[in-house]
């Protein structure tokens, strides 16, 4: 006779509470995110916040005290001559290589589209400007620019284009100096801008094209009047963080210029560097590094209001 015997029930074993928290994905998120918002933190937030409280005060290098004057420093900065060229340098710096740069980059990326010999290394080569770093660059640039050694006067004066009592002075004239910035600048600009557009063209769609193609468009008017506005929004974040690393640098005009000859390639970051901590007035300083605040506000609200409404 058989013996029936019923199936054991399962041991149901207790589920940990923690173990249901870390399948939340906000949960998760938060606890992914908290590092680099943490970092944000301490590496931005309170280095801002000192400046903030810095630039209400008289504090100096040597009166540390602590004095309350509100907007003073602000007022004082904005009547200064000296400032007020300093921002227009800014501004030129800024957007002239940005510009520079985005011609560059576009008709590189038009360039390494085609296919050619060699294309792959061209492709690593071209992202070395990227990737240097700036002091080695600019130590590069500076020989090149040289009064005596520069590799451009000589080869000009090879070509006849210019005699040697002529030649250029490009660090020593206030508009030489500021366009050879702009030069640097726009050349390590490129790279990340040639990499933007082959991102935009390359999303395109063929279809598009060809059909540009059979109704007639030749190559200035697919890419400017088709492919250039599609990918407009693309060029357009790109541009924006260019603008703000550009508006905040000094690593170029510190070690090519240092602001000369004068002031004729002084740029805010610089600036508030030189009264800051050179000259030790750090309510002066800070005031002129906070001043980039609202003006980089005003220019990435406007790019991005524009990226919005912009239709694709």
């Amino acid at each position: 006779m058989a013996v029936i015997t019923a199936p054991a029930e399962p041991v149901v074993r207790p589920v940990s509470r923690f173990r249901f928290v870390l399948d939340r994905r906000g949960v998760l998120g938060s606890i992914f995110i908290a590092p680099a918002i943490l970092y944000v933190l301490l590496l931005v937030g309170v280095p801002f916040l000192l400046a903030l409280y810095y630039s209400v005060s008289a504090y100096t290098l040597y009166d540390p005290s602590w004095r309350f004057v509100g907007l003073g420093n602000f007022e004082q900065i904005v009547r200064n001559p000296v400032f007020l060229e300093t921002l227009g340098n800014t501004f030129l710096f800024t957007f002239g290589s940005q510009l520079l740069g985005l011609i560059m980059g576009k008709f590189g990326a038009l360039l390494l589209l085609r296919p050619f010999p060699g294309r792959r290394i061209v492709r690593a080569l071209i992202i070395l400007p990227w990737v240097v770093p700036i002091a080695l660059a600019t130590i590069a640039w500076q020989w090149m620019f040289d009064s005596l050694y520069s590799v451009i006067n000589w080869t000009l004066i090879a070509f006849g284009i210019v005699t040697r009592e002529n030649a250029p002075n490009w660090l020593g004239t206030p508009s030489l100096a500021m366009l050879c910035i702009i030069i640097v600048n726009a050349w390590r600009f490129f790279p990340f801008a040639i990499v933007i557009f082959l991102a935009g063209i390359t999303a395109v769609p063929q279809d598009v094209i060809d059909a540009a193609t059979v109704d007639g468009a030749g190559f200035w008017r697919r890419n400017y009047q088709i492919i250039l506005p599609m990918i407009l929004p693309i060029v357009a974040i790109g541009l924006i963080f260019g603008i703000v690393f550009t508006f905040t640098d000094l690593s170029i005009v510190f070690l090519l210029t240092k602001g000369g000859p004068g002031e004729a390639t002084s740029v805010l970051g610089f600036e508030g560097f030189q009264v800051g901590i050179v000259s030790g007035d750090v309510a002066q300083g800070a005031a002129i590094s906070l001043f980039m605040l609202p003006v980089l506000l005003v220019v990435v609200i406007g790019m991005l209001r524009f990226i919005r409404r912009r239709e694709i």
